[in-house]
């Protein structure tokens, strides 16, 4: 259903149309705030391409992230190596309060046995997206060593 007709539809049963436009306009200057702070990312990336050739740096206004969304101390620019050791911390971490919540439970400490499944299936969730991104970095991997032969 495209936008114009959501918006009449919901017209037709009365009030719910200005529910539906008010929505309407909260996901369209949602979707403008972030075309905005993509373009205003991909204007600083551009300036430290080129300010890198030519050792000028990029001003940080530019990238349209002084909102009160951001932080304001300095900015760490860590390399793929620190994201992937992230991502792997956070997975063992999930992996941890898992088993924890597991041992709880046979201790008679947590009675909630949703949260324990909940916890299972999330540490369950999070391995699987990590073989997935070993398998993917395994496969670049060999790709690249295919090309050199």
């Amino acid at each position: 259903m495209s936008g114009a007709s959501a918006i009449g539809a919901a017209g037709a049963y009365g009030g719910a149309g200005n529910i539906a436009r008010g929505g309407v306009d909260q996901v369209m200057a949602l979707r403008q705030e972030v075309l905005a702070r993509s373009e205003a990312l991909q204007d600083v990336q551009n300036a430290r391409a080129n300010g890198a050739a030519g050792n000028v740096a990029a001003p940080a206004s530019a990238a349209g992230l002084a909102g009160p969304a951001t932080n304001t101390g300095p900015q760490q620019v860590g390399g793929f190596a620190d994201a992937l050791t992230g991502a792997l911390q956070q997975v063992s971490q999930v992996q941890a309060r898992s088993s924890d919540m597991q041992a709880a439970y046979e201790r008679g400490e947590v009675t909630d046995i949703a949260k324990v499944m909940l916890a299972r299936q999330e540490a369950g969730v999070a391995f699987e997206a990590t073989l997935q991104v070993r398998n993917k970095l395994l496969s670049a991997y060999q790709d690249i060593m295919r090309m050199g032969s």
